[in-house]
């Protein structure tokens, strides 16, 4: 009983000599609170309507101004060939020369026909005339008058036969120089010296295409154009009569065509298989940059947006059924998300519909690291950009 009671009191006394080194707050150890997490730090830009010019970019094919297909228009043999393939010609510039001996000999026979006419009208107009004075004598009957004055009219018939004739060999052998009916540049020759053709033979011989301007022929979709005319009834795009009719032109490597181009015209036919219609552009062509055939695209401008509003495109996620929405700061300086209408970017900025106003925040930097409802602290950009995420050189704060 006694060893019991040297025990209890041996351990009272260790415990507060414990008690006494360890100080007051050594028996008695509380947890200490965590402190609170830091507001996060984020970059905002401030939606601000501006006027913004919309254009439409479309593909489309060059097509030349003018083609002429040359075919011969009499028959005959080829002489010569008077151009070289590939170079510039004028009009009425002689490119093939056909034998023209036969028509030659034609125009030849007709004009000695219509002379031999002609030398016989004298005598058969002088013949009716004296027979009509004797006529009134009764010298001569009647039957005889109407003889010489029906050879009078064949004499006259036979003249202009022989002068139709004689205009016609003179076409025909003027036919035998095939001359180039437009200035441009001329194409090979599918015929060679010596060769026979034909009158109108279904190949041509060759063809020239005016290249200076040039046609940009684009399709552009009923749907866009029914778009554009709500827009413009709803006043939501503004007419620039000045440059409205004015497109540039992007050739196949991306690069911009040095000159601009005039909007012409608007076919009035939809293509059913397309749905689509075509519009004709003109370009000036002087290098002859642009060839026949060639694949561009047409920037054509719609009109003005006066109260566009743009946001960047890092601004702009997508839920899980693509739909575009953001996030804003609000006057509580608490991130909100919106819900977006996007229609077109515009470099590297999206074109907004509908979903901001005038005046809204829209976080462009730091949005990792917020949700919907979170207090948070606007600063300027580079200083909500992480260290990891700063250029090389720059210093975080």
């Amino acid at each position: 009983m006694q060893l019991h009671v040297q025990t209890i009191v041996r351990t009272i006394c260790l415990a507060a000599v414990l008690c006494g080194v360890l100080g007051p707050g050594g028996c008695q150890r509380r947890p200490q609170a965590a402190p609170p997490p830091p507001v996060p730090e984020i970059a905002v830009v401030t939606v601000q309507p501006q006027p913004v010019v919309l254009t439409t970019e479309l593909p489309g094919r060059t097509c030349a101004y003018l083609v002429a297909e040359i075919r011969p228009q009499v028959n005959g043999l080829i002489q010569k060939r008077l151009f070289t393939e590939g170079s510039d010609v004028k009009a009425g510039e002689i490119l093939y020369q056909i034998d023209p001996a036969p028509f030659q000999a034609a125009l030849n026979t007709a004009q000695a026909a219509l002379g031999r006419s002609q030398a016989n009208l004298p005598s058969i107009r002088s013949r009716v005339g004296r027979y009509k004075d004797l006529l009134a004598d009764r010298a001569v009957s009647q039957q005889d008058y109407d003889d010489a004055t029906s050879a009078l009219n064949q004499a006259e018939a036979d003249i202009q036969y022989w002068q139709a004739m004689a205009e016609t060999a003179r076409i025909n052998l003027g036919y035998t120089r095939v001359t180039a009916p437009i200035s441009g540049r001329i194409g090979r020759s599918s015929v060679t010296d010596g060769a026979l053709v034909t009158a109108y033979q279904p190949v041509a011989l060759s063809t020239i295409q005016q290249l200076d301007p040039i046609y940009v022929d684009v399709p552009q979709s009923t749907t866009e154009l029914l778009r554009l005319q709500r827009r413009l009834e709803d006043g939501r795009l503004n007419r620039d009569g000045a440059n409205q009719e004015k497109v540039k032109l992007l050739l196949e490597d991306g690069t911009e065509y040095p000159l601009e181009g005039t909007l012409q015209f608007r076919d009035v036919t939809v293509d059913p298989t397309t749905g689509s219609f075509i519009l004709r552009i003109v370009f000036p062509n002087p290098k002859g940059v642009l060839l026949p055939g060639m694949f561009v695209r047409a920037v054509v401008e719609e009109g003005i947006h006066q109260q566009a509003i743009l946001i960047p495109q890092q601004a702009v996620s997508r839920d899980l059924r693509g739909n575009p929405a953001t996030l804003i700061v609000d006057a509580e300086e608490k991130v909100q998300q919106r819900r977006l209408t996007l229609d077109r970017t515009i470099g590297d900025k999206w074109l907004v519909s509908s979903g901001l106003t005038a005046g809204d925040r829209v976080l462009v930097e730091g949005m990792q690291k917020v949700r919907p409802g979170a207090a948070v602290r606007v600063v300027p950009p580079d200083a909500a950009r992480p260290a990891s995420a700063q250029p090389a050189g720059a210093k975080s704060n």
